[in-house]
């Protein structure tokens, strides 16, 4: 059980810090796309892929100290920075998580937009579909985000650079 627990660790420990919990659900479910072992299930939601198994591990991970959460007030909404405590990086430190490529993986999608990576994530979602009809699916699953032919053609340009980077 904690295993998983210690991944999500070595996930957050990795990046430095992860601003926004939809952020932290693009980049694990991304990494989990890019064949990391990550075992969190995932649906379609409101905002791309969602995790409630994810929410529930942070959560957990919050509360034994392992992870510092930090609510902001941003305008009309919260956000949400996590990082790794003393006592966390003593959890990884005895609990060791073998995944050698995944830092340049988290730090490449930690420093992309929660937008950007809700189409990422979007797109990889519906990648047992044709290009074309993951295109379609998008658009009318995200109608409201307006993405572009550009955006579209950025975002599939950075998913092949995330599977060559993780090739390696």
């Amino acid at each position: 059980m904690l295993k998983d627990h210690a991944k999500i660790i070595h996930a957050i420990a990795l990046s430095g810090e992860v601003i926004g919990r939809k952020k932290l659900q693009k980049m694990i479910y991304i990494a989990k796309k890019m064949n990391f072992p990550f075992q969190e299930r995932f649906q379609f939601h409101f905002y791309g892929p969602y995790s409630e198994e994810l929410t529930l591990r942070v959560e957990e991970l919050c509360n034994m100290g392992f992870l510092n959460e930090v609510k902001e007030k941003k305008g009309g909404y919260y956000q949400y920075r996590y990082t790794l405590t003393e006592e966390g990086e003593e959890f990884l430190g005895e609990n060791d998580v073998d995944m050698p490529q995944l830092g340049n993986c988290l730090t490449d999608i930690n420093t992309q937009n929660a937008r950007f990576l809700e189409l990422v994530s979007t797109i990889l979602y519906f990648d047992n579909l044709p290009q074309g009809e993951v295109k379609d699916k998008v658009q009318t699953v995200k109608k409201s985000q307006k993405f572009t032919d550009e955006e579209f053609e950025t975002a599939y340009q950075y998913i092949e650079s995330l599977k060559g980077q993780t090739r390696q």
